[in-house]
């Protein structure tokens, strides 16, 4: 990573094994194993991250362990968030089921944020997810360059100065 003063955009390294991120709502779940038992061979290559039941219930599709957040609702969505902005997640599956209204909405849009602020790859839908899945940089290093945040920094002490 850059120093704080450098204006120049971060460059992370993503190795072969990816740290891959997985969530999907209730009424999506079933579609997301399916898709994980479509692509278990590849998916075991990875180190997989899930909230909550989704956890549970791909750790009993694939047979191996995976690292399990709280529930989405419970702040699930929240700590991976928090993952993705210590450089801790490389990719992010999340099925969000688009016709029905959630509670934690708040919560799966900063969580999809943070993906698009720290230039994660990210899929919503199952097409996505295969398209990442069958890139050739799964197998290989990626570098993902972030834009730095320093300009945006140093307005937020600038206005806090001025006040």
């Amino acid at each position: 990573m850059t120093s704080s003063s450098d204006t120049s955009p971060q460059k992370f390294e993503i190795g072969e094994r990816k740290r891959i991120a997985l969530v999907a709502h209730d009424n999506k779940k079933a579609e997301l194993l399916a898709w994980v038992h479509r692509n278990r061979e590849q998916l075991l290559k990875h180190e997989l991250h899930a909230t909550g039941t989704t956890g549970s219930l791909i750790e009993t599709a694939l047979g191996i362990p995976v690292i399990r957040y709280k529930s989405g609702p419970l702040g699930g969505d929240q700590q991976l968030g928090a993952k993705i902005a210590e450089q801790h997640i490389d990719m992010l599956i999340f099925l969000a089921d688009p016709l029905e209204a959630h509670p934690h909405d708040s919560d799966v849009r900063a969580l999809t944020r943070l993906a698009s602020v720290w230039n994660i790859p990210m899929a919503c839908n199952i097409s996505t997810a295969e398209f990442l899945l069958t890139s050739p940089f799964m197998n290989t290093t990626y570098t993902r360059v972030v834009p730095s945040f320093e300009k945006y920094l140093n307005r937020q002490i600038k206005t806090e100065l001025e006040h």
